[in-house]
């Protein structure tokens, strides 16, 4: 049986080697980027989750926790960077269960004070996480919520500044910084008709050369997929047994 499991890491404590394991990973699946680039990228993010299969890594999604003032309160904000799985370890769970029960610990640690994911969109799997996690976010195919646009301008324009499109709502550079490799870019026939991978591919048509789409969602209680809760109170029944 296969046997997975996760670890937070503090970016700074990673050692060179896994710093190499994790850039030959990233480029195994996307052009346009090299060794010092994803390691440039990977140093400004604060921590990282890395997958293992048994000893070997097999994936990893970066992020930084920040917090800002947004219309007059202090808000928390989780900045997702990349997330690479292998694909021969497509479909296992491991690694989103690991990150709903830190977004509970995260909850847990400061109840009162809003949370929002601010994710980086580079291609349709990734962007499929957010309605698996959450009934709703900006943008979205049918549901609307306009009302988090001012919040993600506010942070993609802190984040990205020139590069980030109002309108568009995509951050794109002048050279791509990394987009997929041809292998992977295009979605399987089974998602195709997945309104989620459809209304990514309208929203940001460039992915594959690159542009990024910016996506916000907050992690309000009443935001969360049954699963999700079930995830959290379960979790939160083993910290508390």
């Amino acid at each position: 049986m296969h046997q997975y499991s996760t670890c937070f890491r503090d970016i700074h404590s990673l050692s060179e080697d896994e710093i190499s394991a994790i850039a030959t990973l990233y480029l195994c699946y996307y052009d346009g980027s090299d060794q010092s680039i994803v390691v440039s990228d990977l140093k400004k993010k604060t921590q990282i989750l890395l997958l293992f299969h048994e000893d070997v890594m097999v994936g990893f999604t970066t992020f930084e926790l920040y917090d800002r003032i947004w219309d007059d309160r202090l808000i928390s904000v989780i900045y997702s960077g990349d997330t690479i799985v292998h694909h021969e370890h497509w479909g296992q769970q491991t690694l989103a269960f690991a990150w709903i029960r830190f977004i509970g610990e995260l909850k847990r640690a400061v109840p009162l004070k809003p949370i929002y994911w601010f994710l980086i969109v580079k291609g349709h799997r990734t962007y499929k996480y957010l309605p698996a996690f959450t009934k709703s976010f900006y943008p979205h195919w049918s549901i609307d919520r306009s009302d988090l646009k001012p919040l993600l301008d506010f942070l993609a324009e802190d984040k990205f500044g020139e590069f980030y499109d109002r309108n568009s709502g995509i951050i794109a550079y002048e050279r791509s910084r990394g987009h997929l490799k041809s292998d992977f870019v295009l979605p399987l026939k089974n998602e195709t008709m997945k309104p989620s991978v459809q209304f990514f591919l309208e929203r940001n048509p460039k992915y594959g050369e690159g542009d990024e789409l910016a996506c916000i969602c907050d992690f309000d209680d009443t935001n969360l997929r049954p699963f999700t809760k079930r995830m959290l109170q379960s979790y939160s029944t083993e910290k508390t047994a």
